[in-house]
């Protein structure tokens, strides 16, 4: 893409291999990516994409890549020429002929063109390859392990916290959007994550805020923790269909938090580290971490 050019002949460390990624397109689960790379969290800033504010990890073939050994010297700037064609090409492919409204195309709507099934989410050869690849230690992979059967025992009786609370809220006719006061939070605004209760009260029945759903199991774990607002989001591509999608309703990405693929019921120790989406409602406004002790939550 043309947001990856900047890159070219620079030295980057490999952050993790690409074994596998959660399919956020048609919903299937895990699918299999070989030969694929993420370097130094590098992340997407959507300026060929028309401003697109997903920040969606790189993906780097290992076909674009050549290892850099010890203190070996930068390779020579890359010869123009080539560099014009590699552009060219980069930008010419970022949209779909469309009779109607832009449609583009990025590496998260061709993701699944460039990845393949991996089956049942108790296949073992997904979870052999995320320990042998290093992407995931034993000690991890085996928290993540009990944590998946313990939520699916707690699931079959009826024991999902968030869901049960909600489906109560429906029963009684109150899984009504709780509004609160508008934040107007900006980058750079702390703010500490409401409690379950609180963020229940806010959902309505099919577990969403305006349109938006809380995602119990990714976003949870940041209940009562604070966090620095990194930006208000306005524009995403849809990656199903390609189309921006302009947010009509706030919606809030906070620093530092991510979806880590530890708590993806069928998508487990995905590495995409998406950014999850929050409305104010289930966040307030407190002040900065203390600057002599640096405290933060």
């Amino acid at each position: 893409m043309p947001e990856m050019l900047g890159f070219v002949g620079k030295r980057l460390t490999v952050l993790k291999r690409v074994e596998k990624i959660c399919d956020t397109i048609a919903a299937g689960g895990s699918r299999r990516m070989r030969d694929t790379v993420y370097l130094d969290d590098l992340r997407c800033d959507g300026t060929a994409h028309d401003g697109c504010q997903a920040e969606c990890r790189l993906y780097w073939k290992e076909a674009w890549l050549a290892r850099a050994e010890g203190a070996s010297p930068l390779p020579a700037s890359p010869d123009p020429a080539a560099m014009a064609e590699l552009e060219r090409i980069a930008r010419a492919n970022t949209r779909v002929p469309s009779d109607g409204a832009d449609v583009f195309r990025c590496q998260a709507t061709e993701a699944l063109r460039a990845s393949e099934p991996i089956g049942s989410v108790l296949s073992p050869g997904q979870y052999v390859r995320e320990i042998a690849s290093g992407n995931v230690g034993i000690g991890r992979f085996l928290v993540v392990a009990a944590r998946a059967i313990s939520w699916k025992l707690a699931k079959l009786v009826g024991q999902d916290i968030l869901s049960r609370q909600a489906r109560l809220h429906a029963a009684r006719g109150r899984a009504q959007t709780a509004e609160s006061g508008k934040l107007g939070l900006q980058p750079g605004d702390w703010v500490e994550v409401k409690s379950a209760a609180e963020i229940v009260a806010t959902l309505n029945a099919k577990g969403r805020n305006k349109g938006m759903v809380f995602s119990s199991h990714e976003m949870l774990p940041a209940c009562g923790r604070k966090y620095r607002v990194r930006r208000r989001v306005d524009r995403l591509i849809d990656e199903k269909s390609g189309r921006m999608l302009n947010i009509r309703n706030d919606c809030i990405v906070l620093e530092g938090f991510v979806c880590d693929g530890e708590r993806s019921p069928g998508r487990w120790l995905c590495p995409r580290a998406l950014y999850p989406y929050w409305r104010e409602a289930w966040l307030r406004k407190v002040e900065p971490p203390d600057a002599k002790t640096g405290a933060t939550a």
